[in-house]
C-alpha cells in the first residue's frame, strides 16, 4: 500500500468547506484515465515508483482494451496555489466513456457537484460527449470545459475550444487547455476545481444519510460498499441500516480510497469513501440505496437514480453441463460489480440448462462474457442477442418476448418493438452516406445541426434491434471512421415482425430461431439454412434443413445421405438381384428416417451462433 501523505486531514474531521466532489466525463478513448494518472502523481498519493499507467482501471480487460469499464473514486489531497496554506480534499472519480456504461456515469454524477467535461483537441466534440454533457446538466452540475491532448501536431485548440464554448454557453477563453501525457495545465485545472466546484452541502447535526453509488464483491472481505455521506455522519462498529431492505449490519470498516483503501473511525458530511459490513450476499447493497444508522436513523429515503434496464438479451449457456451450478455462481457475484446485468434461468431443448442474461449493448455483453470465461473459468455458448419485444394477441392478452422461442403462436394483432433516439456526429462530407445507411435500418430522421461548418449532427429514430447488430460498423466504414454514435431508448414503435424458425428434418431447433422483419426474413432464412448445410454432418439418411415462418417454408436446403455401396458384393449377373439390394436398402432408410433423430454437434452451434454474433457485434469501440 502506498505511503499516505502527512497532510492529508483525518477523514472524520474534514470540513466540508474544503471537499470538493467532481468527476470526469469524455467520449471513449479522450484521455480521463491518462489524466486521472497525472492527478495522482501531482497530489502525491501514489509514489512515482508505484505509477503505471491508467492506475485506476483494475481489469485486465480494461488495460488489454484500453477502455474503462468501471468507475473508480479516489481522495486527493490539494494545496491550490493561490493559497497554500489550506489542502482541500477532491473527491475525484473517473468515469466510463462508452455509450453502453452510461449508467456507471449517471451513478458518479449523482455523487458529485462538478464535473470536468474532456474533449481530445484533435478529434473534437463526439456523441458520447453531448450525452455525457446533457446528463451533468440534468444535475446542475458546474461543468469545467478542458481540451486535452494539445500537445499532438494535429490538435486544433482554438476552433475546438469555440465548439465546446458555443456548446455550454462560456467563452472560449474559459475552456482550459492540458496535455494529460506531459502533465501540462493540470496544475492550473485542479486549481479551477478547487476555485468553481461549490463545497458540498448538508446537515452535520442531521440523522445519518449516505447514498450508495457503487460496490464490488471482494473474496476475502465480502462487500465492499462505495457511499457519499450527504448528511450526518457514518462512524466505525455503530449499527447501520438499509433503508431500502430494512436490513441492518454493522460497520467493521469505514474509510477512503486513496486510491487504496485507508481505514478511519468515520465519514462526514459530503465526504466520499467505503464501508465493510462483512456481508457476503451480493443483494444486500443495492446501488442507489441509502444508508443510515439504526439507532435514530433517518425517516426519509435520498431520491436515488433509475435502474438500469437491459437493452439486449443473449442466452448464456455452459459447453458443459456440469458447470450450471459454477455459471450461476460466477453470475451473482458479477451482478454486485455491475448493477445493470439481470439473468434468470432458462432451458433450451438444444443447449440445455443456462440463462437468460440481460445487457446494455453488445460492448456489455462481450465484456460480462469474457470476464465470465477469464475469471471463473467457464466454457460458454452465447445465443446470438435480441431486443425486447410486445405482442398483442387478437384475443386481447399481451405477450413479453426476450427469446426468440418464447413468441407467441396464433393469430397476432400487433408487435411493438423499443426504438432508440440515435445521434451521429461526422463529417458534413458523409452526410449523404449516413443517411442511406439509417433510411436502410428503417430509420426516421428527426432533424440535424451543423455543429461548425465542417461537423454535422444527425438526429433518427432507429429500432434499437437494427442498432445492435452491425450498425456501428456499417457506420465506420462508411464514414472512414470518423463518424460517432449514441443512442437512448425512448419508447416503442408497432412493426412488421415476424419469427423464422429452423427446421431440422422437421424438428423445430430453438437455438437457432430468430425475430426479424417481415422484409429481411427471407434473406436471413437462406443464410442460415446454407450455413447449417455445411456444418452438420452428413447422416446415413437425407436431411432437409428448411427456414419457416409459421408453417409456410421460405428456403431449403438438402444434406444428402451418406450411400453405402450395397453392390459392391454384385459382380455380374442379372440386373433383378441389384435392384433386389437396393429395394432392400431403400426400404432400411425408409425406417430409419422416421425413427432416427439430427444430432448437431456443439461446435456447428458455437460457429452459427457466435459468427451471427461477431458479424454484427462491433466490439464498440466508439
Amino acid at each position: 500500500m502506498p505511503a499516505i501523505p502527512s497532510h492529508v486531514p483525518e477523514p472524520s474531521r474534514t470540513d466540508p468547506a474544503l471537499i470538493r466532489n467532481f468527476c470526469i466525463i469524455a467520449h471513449i478513448d479522450h484521455g480521463k484515465s491518462t489524466l486521472a494518472d497525472r492527478m495522482l502523481q501531482l497530489t502525491g498519493v501514489v509514489e512515482q515508483r508505484q505509477m503505471r499507467a491508467q492506475y485506476l482501471d483494475r481489469m485486465d480487460i480494461e488495460r488489454e482494451r484500453g477502455i474503462t469499464i468501471k468507475s473508480q473514486a479516489v481522495r486527493l489531497p490539494w494545496a491550490p496555489t493561490h493559497d497554500k496554506s489550506k489542502t482541500h480534499i477532491l473527491n475525484m472519480i473517473d468515469t466510463p466513456g462508452h455509450v453502453d456504461f452510461t449508467y456507471e456515469v449517471s451513478r458518479s454524477l449523482a455523487a458529485c457537484e462538478g464535473t470536468i467535461l474532456l474533449v481530445d483537441a484533435a478529434q473534437g466534440i463526439e456523441a458520447q460527449t453531448l450525452a455525457n454533457l446533457y446528463l451533468a446538466m440534468e444535475n446542475d452540475l458546474t461543468i469545467i470545459p478542458v481540451l486535452n491532448k494539445i500537445d499532438l501536431p494535429a490538435a486544433q485548440p482554438e476552433k475546438f475550444a469555440e465548439e465546446l464554448a458555443h456548446l455550454i454557453g462560456c467563452e472560449p477563453d474559459d475552456v482550459l487547455k492540458v496535455s494529460a501525457k506531459t502533465g501540462l495545465g493540470v496544475e492550473a485545472l485542479l486549481d479551477k476545481v478547487v476555485e468553481q466546484v461549490p463545497a458540498p452541502v448538508g446537515v452535520k447535526d442531521a440523522p445519518a444519510r449516505a447514498m450508495i453509488f457503487d460496490s464490488v464483491y471482494d473474496s476475502y472481505r465480502g462487500v465492499v460498499t462505495y457511499v457519499r455521506v450527504i448528511d450526518g455522519q457514518l462512524n466505525k462498529r455503530e449499527r447501520i441500516k438499509m433503508m431500502s431492505t430494512g436490513a441492518t449490519h454493522e460497520l467493521l470498516e469505514i474509510g477512503t480510497n486513496s486510491p487504496e483503501m485507508l481505514a478511519s473511525d468515520g465519514l462526514g458530511v459530503g465526504e466520499v469513501g467505503y464501508l465493510i459490513t462483512g456481508v457476503k450476499d451480493v443483494r444486500q447493497s443495492k446501488v442507489g440505496d441509502t444508508v443510515t444508522s439504526q439507532h435514530k436513523g433517518a425517516q426519509e429515503a435520498l431520491g436515488g437514480y433509475k435502474d438500469p434496464k437491459p437493452m439486449v438479451f443473449s442466452g448464456l449457456y455452459p459447453l458443459d453441463g456440469s458447470d450450471y451450478p459454477e455459471l450461476r455462481e460466477a453470475l451473482d457475484k458479477l451482478q454486485l460489480n455491475d448493477a445493470a446485468l439481470v439473468y434468470e434461468p432458462e432451458t433450451s431443448a438444444a443447449l440445455g440448462f443456462g440463462f437468460r442474461v440481460g445487457f446494455l449493448g453488445l460492448l456489455h455483453l462481450d465484456v460480462i462474457r469474457e470476464r465470465l470465461e477469464r475469471e471463473f473459468g467457464l466454457d460458454l455458448i452465447a445465443t446470438a442477442p435480441n431486443v425486447v419485444y410486445r405482442v398483442l394477441m387478437e384475443d386481447g392478452s399481451e405477450h413479453t418476448v426476450t427469446n426468440p422461442s418464447e413468441f407467441p403462436e396464433g393469430k397476432i394483432s400487433e408487435v411493438y418493438e423499443p426504438v432508440v433516439r440515435a445521434t451521429i456526429l461526422a463529417p458534413s462530407e458523409f452526410t449523404g452516406s449516413i443517411m442511406e445507411l439509417c433510411q436502410t435500418r428503417r430509420g426516421a430522421l428527426l432533424g440535424m445541426d451543423y455543429l461548425s461548418e465542417e461537423r454535422v449532427e444527425i438526429r433518427y429514430t432507429l429500432p434499437l434491434a437494427e442498432i445492435v447488430f452491425d450498425f456501428f460498423d456499417q457506420l465506420k466504414s462508411k464514414t472512414r471512421g470518423y463518424a460517432s454514435l449514441d443512442y437512448e431508448p425512448t419508447g416503442e414503435q408497432t412493426s412488421s415482425l415476424v419469427k423464422v424458425d429452423i427446421l431440422l428434418h422437421g424438428d423445430k431447433v430453438d437455438a437457432f430461431s430468430a425475430i426479424t422483419h417481415k422484409d429481411q426474413a427471407y434473406a436471413y432464412g437462406v443464410r442460415l439454412v446454407a450455413k447449417l448445410k455445411e456444418l452438420i454432418p452428413r447422416q446415413a439418411f437425407e436431411v432437409p434443413v428448411q427456414a419457416a415462418i409459421g408453417s409456410r417454408v421460405i428456403a431449403r436446403e438438402t444434406i444428402r445421405a451418406i450411400r453405402k455401396d450395397v453392390l459392391a458384393k454384385c459382380y455380374g449377373g442379372d440386373i433383378s438381384r441389384k435392384r433386389k439390394l437396393l429395394e432392400k436398402q431403400k426400404e432400411g432408410k425408409k425406417r430409419m428416417k422416421m425413427v432416427g433423430s439430427v444430432e448437431v454437434p456443439q461446435d456447428a452451434f458455437i460457429a452459427v451462433l457466435s459468427s451471427d454474433e461477431n458479424a454484427g457485434s462491433g466490439k464498440g469501440k466508439k
